[in-house]
């Protein structure tokens, strides 16, 4: 089986002088290599193309045999770096806690230790007949999270 270290090492030197970069690689007991990169704009497939062509000239089929994906980090796909949390700043991403509790709203920043969630709520004023929209800032640490998304709205 290949080692998802000598994947990670390979794709890495690749990428190096690169605007791309390595957002996962998960290799599967079948031998299946998959390699998700991303970008501060946009991945082409042309990009995929290149890393993927690059991998294959790296590894030997002899040796080893494996299935290669290489694609881009898609937009329903977690966030898995710091750097997808700020390239999503400022939009809006949907956020499981490990306690089930979920959350919508605009991802307001991010760092290395936590980030800020600005969600709409709706309370009842005393002495109003209706409630009223109030925006609140959560903030939240990586450990305390299950996963956190881009939502799409159509």
């Amino acid at each position: 089986m290949i080692e998802k270290s000598v994947v990670e090492d390979i794709v890495n030197n690749f990428l190096k002088d690169s605007e791309n970069y390595l957002a996962g690689i998960e290799v599967k007991p079948d031998n299946t290599i998959v390699v998700e990169i991303d970008n501060d704009r946009a991945v082409s497939i042309d990009d995929c193309i290149a890393l993927s062509r690059f991998i294959e000239s790296q590894l030997d089929r002899n040796i080893e045999d494996y299935e290669l994906e290489v694609g881009s980090s898609g937009i329903s796909q977690p966030f898995q770096l710091l750097r997808q949390y700020k390239k999503n700043t400022g939009k809006e991403v949907e956020t499981l806690l490990k306690n089930g509790k979920k959350y919508t709203g605009l991802l307001k920043e991010a760092d290395e230790n936590h980030f800020i969630l600005t969600v709409e709520k709706q309370i009842k004023p005393e002495g109003a007949k209706r409630k009223i929209t109030v925006e609140e800032d959560m903030c939240f640490t990586y450990n305390e999270i299950k996963y956190t998304k881009n939502i799409i709205r159509f």
